[in-house]
């Protein structure tokens, strides 16, 4: 049976979530008569500093911080047995103090999200880490569930998710697209439009959902790695996986979230959670 977070390996806050249960537990080999128990922590990297959008974690979506709408989101979702936010900032240490959320603080120097989750994992043993986005205030548990699924397979390392693209935003160099093989693993990501439809025979685009969850070797082998020239082409991280033969399996959802990183994409996010808070199924 796996137990919560160590509360000597928390600086601040406390563990929320009830006991883990064996119903709440990812068994990777369905053939396997033992069906060994994996721990899953969801990390949540939030680093203050934003060229776009300054201190946007902090910023208020319908009345609440934005780093509150993914938190929550987080802590319903019965894959993640434990859930940290990673932050370099007192300011969102503070909010993690007053809400009671466990959190670690981090190098500010660190270059990335995947950087500031292993620097979790350096600290909090686990067998697979979930990099949830601190951005993505449409989150739902339902998407971290997804991005767990290809894990029954015991040789997938590395998860991600897709949802089909919007035609609006097929060339739209700020929104991510995928393109995938047959069994689900990534091909290649671009922020031009792939694949390329020379024949006009439409077949069908797909957007990158930006959250990942990593095994604990793959996590530490990325970090380890240097960037590639397409990594520093495109400005995406998780090109450095393809780069080096490292698999990436992609799951589909047919969730669609908004990535805030400008003033636009704060009141798009602003504009769905309040239809959703009013919304009379609530």
């Amino acid at each position: 049976m796996l137990g919560v977070v160590p509360e000597e390996k928390v600086i601040g806050g406390k563990k929320e979530a009830s006991p883990v249960t064996e119903a709440d537990l990812i068994i990777l080999d369905s053939n396997s008569t033992e069906k060994p128990a994996q721990r899953v922590l969801g990390v949540i990297p939030a680093r203050l500093a934003s060229t776009r959008l300054p201190k946007k974690m902090l910023r208020r979506i319908a009345g609440r911080p934005m780093l509150e709408w993914v938190y929550e989101a987080a802590v319903r979702c019965p894959g993640l047995d434990a859930t940290i936010v990673a932050t370099d900032s007192s300011e969102i240490a503070n909010l993690c103090l007053e809400h009671g959320w466990p959190f670690q603080m981090t190098s500010p120097d660190l270059p990335s999200g995947s950087d500031r989750v292993q620097a979790v994992a350096e600290e909090i043993p686990a067998d697979i880490y979930v990099n949830i986005q601190g951005d993505e205030p449409l989150l739902q548990p339902e998407h971290l569930s997804a991005l767990l699924r290809p894990f029954l397979r015991a040789h997938v390392d590395v998860s991600t998710l897709r949802v089909a693209c919007p035609p609006e935003s097929v060339n739209n160099p700020n929104v991510v697209k995928v393109v995938t093989s047959l069994d689900g693993r990534a091909l290649y990501f671009s922020r031009s439009a792939i694949p390329f439809d020379r024949d006009h025979s439409h077949p069908g685009f797909w957007k990158h959902i930006g959250l990942y969850a990593y095994r604990a070797d793959a996590l530490y082998q990325f970090t380890c790695l240097p960037y590639g020239e397409l990594e520093r082409a495109e400005r995406l991280e998780q090109l450095r996986f393809l780069e080096n033969g490292i698999p990436v399996y992609v799951e589909t959802t047919d969730v669609d979230t908004v990535g805030v990183d400008t003033e636009e994409d704060l009141l798009a996010a602003e504009l769905m959670l309040g239809r959703q808070t009013h919304s009379p199924a609530l």
